[in-house]
């Protein structure tokens, strides 16, 4: 972690890149930071802000150039590439497998379990984008491309079984 010598600004860029320090949890911090903090974020957009999907992909696309900038300082921080400990990466992804799709519990369930999975995974290209692009770049894109395969997933699901997903 860091210590009383580590500058305020290098403090603040790995609290918010920890998500409040929750990267900091030993066992899959990734999905506990999905779980903690990517949930609530998604309810609180399109529930309490009630944002039509045209602000929803506006304010994703904002928060995904922030995620970028915020992950490529706090690998900087920490001296690790993609490091377990620096999570804001996770959010953009699920919040993009959730673009468009009714909002009911089951498909906020199966977004979460299907985008972990997938980011885990690390299907092609996300892999390649992971290993290849530079700093925040790698940390954050190969997120969304597991949140595009969700999200194309989710949407053909929906569609031919819209009763399973409460749709």
């Amino acid at each position: 972690m860091t210590t009383a010598q580590t500058p305020p600004r290098d403090r603040l860029l790995l609290f918010v890149g920890s998500l409040c320090y929750l990267g900091f949890v030993p066992v899959a911090s990734g999905t506990v930071a999905v779980a903690v903090a990517g949930i609530p974020l998604y309810l609180l957009l399109v529930k309490v802000a009630q944002l039509g999907w045209p602000a929803y992909i506006a304010f994703t696309s904002a928060f995904t150039l922030f995620s970028i900038y915020i992950a490529g300082q706090a690998d900087r921080v920490l001296n690790e590439k993609d490091s377990k400990k620096n999570v804001i990466d996770e959010l953009p992804g699920y919040l993009i497998a959730l673009v468009g799709l009714p909002v009911t519990w089951q498909i906020i369930v199966a977004a979460f379990f299907l985008e972990r999975a997938i980011d885990i995974a690390k299907v092609p290209p996300a892999n390649w984008i992971e290993k290849k692009l530079p700093g925040g770049w790698g940390v954050v894109l190969d997120d969304v491309v597991a949140g595009l395969y969700t999200l194309g997933i989710l949407h053909v699901a929906v569609r031919f079984f819209p009763a399973l997903f409460g749709a």
